[in-house]
């Protein structure tokens, strides 16, 4: 995979949980669109699974660990 694969999403969370922990996470580029237009989950660089239904803000807070694995797969 490829860094040009990988684009920040959300991690979004059902309004009974706990906001506090809404961070963006990388995933695979190529499997954006269709979990927003279908529903269907997407798997994060760290491993979060979630349906994507929200687009990054400039400013918002990046998984911690999706950042470092995006870091270490620019390297390569």
């Amino acid at each position: 995979m490829s860094s040009t694969e990988i684009l920040e999403r959300p991690d979004v969370r059902d309004s009974e949980t706990d906001k506090s922990d809404d961070v963006f996470h990388y995933v695979r580029k190529d499997k954006i669109a269709e979990s927003a237009v279908m529903g269907t989950m997407v798997q994060a660089l760290c491993g979060e699974v979630f349906p994507v239904t929200k687009s990054p803000k400039p400013g918002s807070p990046v998984c911690p660990a999706c950042k470092e694995i995006y870091e270490q797969l620019k390297k390569e």
